[in-house]
């Protein structure tokens, strides 16, 4: 069993729906304290809400990872009302589809700066706030697309994430000074809104390669989430965890039984 999060506090990243919003219920149900960040506060509010009415502590801010003075500006609120940052959960993140001869500079820099620089850019705010902290983790949400596999438009999105990770392993050395570790999440095909609106025929699609024949939920992603922010996972850092059902594992569709 992992010693709760009574006390601590937790800063989640687009956190008004999909695996943001998973995260951050999971995280309230074990006694932390929680910052649900969205662009819109309006949507951050009602995730807050409904965490509260279920017992939990949590607070709306609004927050633009694209922004370092909106996210210096959020870090210190969060720590006017909660006291510090114990645990920062980078997870905003968008994934527009676009074909690389259609693809415009303006797309490409829109996803970089949301996905990679976003990162950076919340990272850097709750620092001088996690080295304050008893212990800091940092958890990013990337993705299995660029880091190990590909998908058509989403030539951006891969490199994007695959960058989350190369920032990840140097700045693990850097934060280990201060008792920090830094770590990510690797999803596959988890049931949120955005897929959803995927359609029918990608999910069909996508079920056919998973090897436990369905589609995660925000749940599987979250309980990682929580482990890799968890006190007994203090010697762990620059790690990653796959969470896709196994789809990454068969070489083709005939490896499935």
């Amino acid at each position: 069993m992992l010693t709760p999060l009574n006390g601590k506090t937790v800063i989640v990243t687009g956190a008004s729906r999909g695996i943001g919003k998973g995260i951050a219920e999971v995280f309230a149900k074990q006694g932390a304290n929680v910052a649900v960040v969205a662009r819109d506060l309006v949507n951050a509010e009602s995730c807050a809400a409904e965490i509260r009415k279920n017992g939990g502590k949590a607070e709306a801010f609004k927050g633009d990872v694209a922004s370092l003075d909106s996210m210096n500006e959020l870090a210190e609120a969060v720590v006017n009302k909660f006291g510090g940052i114990d645990i920062l959960c980078s997870n905003a993140g968008i994934f527009p589809n676009s074909l690389i001869e259609n693809m415009s500079v303006d797309e490409w820099d829109i996803v970089m700066n949301t996905n990679a620089r976003g990162t950076l850019f919340a990272v850097k705010a709750c620092l001088p706030y996690l080295k304050d902290a008893e212990y800091g983790r940092i958890i990013l949400t990337s993705s299995i697309t660029g880091p190990v596999t590909g998908y058509v438009g989403w030539s951006h999105y891969g490199a994007s994430k695959a960058a989350q990770l190369g920032f990840m392993r140097s700045a693990a050395l850097e934060l280990a000074a201060h008792n920090i570790t830094i770590n990510a999440v690797m999803p596959g095909n988890i049931m949120t809104e955005g897929l959803e609106e995927m359609g029918d025929d990608y999910l069909k699609s996508m079920i056919a390669t998973i090897p436990l024949k369905r589609i995660g939920h925000v749940e599987d992603i979250a309980y990682a989430a929580l482990f890799l922010a968890s006190k007994e996972a203090s010697y762990i850092t620059a790690q990653t965890i796959v969470i896709d059902g196994g789809q990454i594992i068969p070489e083709s569709l005939e490896a499935l039984v």
